[in-house]
């Protein structure tokens, strides 16, 4: 079996890759029957002498790998008929912008395998970029609160080298005494939490963060119970939660009222009550500043998220009384960091991570006859149809 690594052509450009020289390494001396190929790119985080080095062919041409390997959506054009792709679709909740792609993919007979649906059997995703997303949007967290109020200056993750080097740089200013609620206990929400104990901000109970002043930073880390109430009275959980979100309501303006940042990184779903509303914004009592909203469900579960921010732009003014964006350093502005692919600002670090879960993970699959149903499972269309896990879709590719 042949398996290509595919040059990333969507704008704008990303620099991150599915397996570093390295790890495409590990992959051949683990699978001394497979072969590879790398196409040739000027953008990616490793150059391509790095593969070349360690004896991979680069070429232009990938026609003749029957495995694909590729991190955003793939232009239509560059699609080869009758291939295996692995990338991040977005196209499994029905996204209306990547409509003609997934119908592109059932007209080539492509067997699409999207990194997002590369699940377990209980449905827990195997692989992904959540916890740089955490990193780095936490860093901007942080670097957003100093341009608001001219506090410290600190440069785009983009701009550094290496986790190592944003931790460094954070460490570097003096961070006044500061409330941060952190949401979700999944990858991102871990990832967050990794920087936030870097820089040794002290962790506290939700009690103490409500009822308690400090003379130091400190944060709270809260889930779906935390941060939801049902309905009717009850407890709630996670995988109530899940099922039945709309027997849930917001119970967090407890933590908007003390909290000076937010940094969002909770599970969502369509059908999923606010967290955090205009209203609460726009409350007298309200003391967020920053909202750091790494989810970025644009129409979600956060008023103030009115769009994505980019990389170049990464922060926005929000203006709570009339619902609208305003410049950042507006007196009433929240300031709200929105930007959709954070992982771009760490490309190798990123890369490593993502492409150390996808061998431990998902390679053995192939070598194996995904005894684990772990391929056939993430399989979102082959032969020149949906499969039966995703012809909810069915109705979209064909409208």
């Amino acid at each position: 079996m042949k398996f290509g690594i595919i040059r990333e052509g969507k704008t704008p450009p990303d620099k991150r890759v599915v397996f570093s020289p390295q790890e495409l390494l590990i992959f051949k001396n683990t699978y001394p029957t497979a072969s590879f190929k790398v196409e040739t790119s000027p953008i990616r985080i490793f150059k391509d002498e790095e593969y070349q080095e360690l004896g991979f062919e680069v070429s232009e041409d990938l026609t003749d790998c029957d495995v694909l390997f590729g991190v955003k959506e793939v232009p239509i054009d560059k699609l080869i008929p009758n291939k295996t792709y692995f990338f991040f679709s977005h196209t499994i909740k029905k996204q209306k912008y990547n409509k003609k792609l997934l119908q592109t993919c059932l007209q080539k007979n492509i067997r699409l395998i999207d990194h997002e649906t590369l699940v377990d059997e209980h449905g827990a995703r195997l692989i992904g970029f959540g916890r740089y997303a955490g990193i780095v949007g936490a860093y901007n967290a942080f670097r957003a609160f100093g341009i608001k109020y001219e506090l410290f200056n600190l440069k785009k993750a983009e701009q550094l080298n290496s986790q190592k080097e944003l931790l460094q740089s954070l460490n570097r200013n003096y961070i006044p005494p500061l409330k941060i609620v952190l949401t979700g206990k999944g990858k991102v929400g871990f990832g967050a939490k990794e920087v936030l104990d870097a820089m040794k901000i002290k962790h506290v109970s939700i009690d103490q963060f409500l009822k308690q002043e400090f003379d130091e930073s400190v944060y709270v880390h809260i889930d779906v119970e935390d941060y939801y109430r049902k309905l009717d009275g009850t407890k709630g959980n996670f995988e109530d939660f899940k099922e039945n979100p709309m027997n849930y309501e917001s119970d967090f303006e407890k933590f908007a009222q003390v909290a000076d940042i937010f940094i969002a990184g909770h599970f969502y779903k369509d059908g999923s009550p606010k967290i955090l509303t205009q209203q609460m914004l726009n409350s007298a009592k309200n003391n967020i500043k920053v909202v750091a909203d790494i989810s970025c469900d644009i129409d979600g579960p956060i008023d103030c998220t009115l769009r994505a921010s980019t990389i170049a732009e990464p922060i926005y003014g929000y203006y709570p009384r009339e619902n609208k964006e305003v410049p950042v350093d507006h007196p009433a502005a929240v300031v709200v960091m929105a930007v959709d692919n954070l992982p771009c600002e760490l490309p190798k670090d990123a890369s490593e991570g993502f492409g150390e879960m996808f061998l431990e993970h998902i390679i053995p699959a192939f070598f194996n006859n995904d005894k684990d149903e772990i391929l056939k499972r993430g399989t979102i269309c082959e032969n020149g149809k949906l499969t039966d896990r995703f012809a909810y879709l069915t109705d979209f590719v064909e409208d």
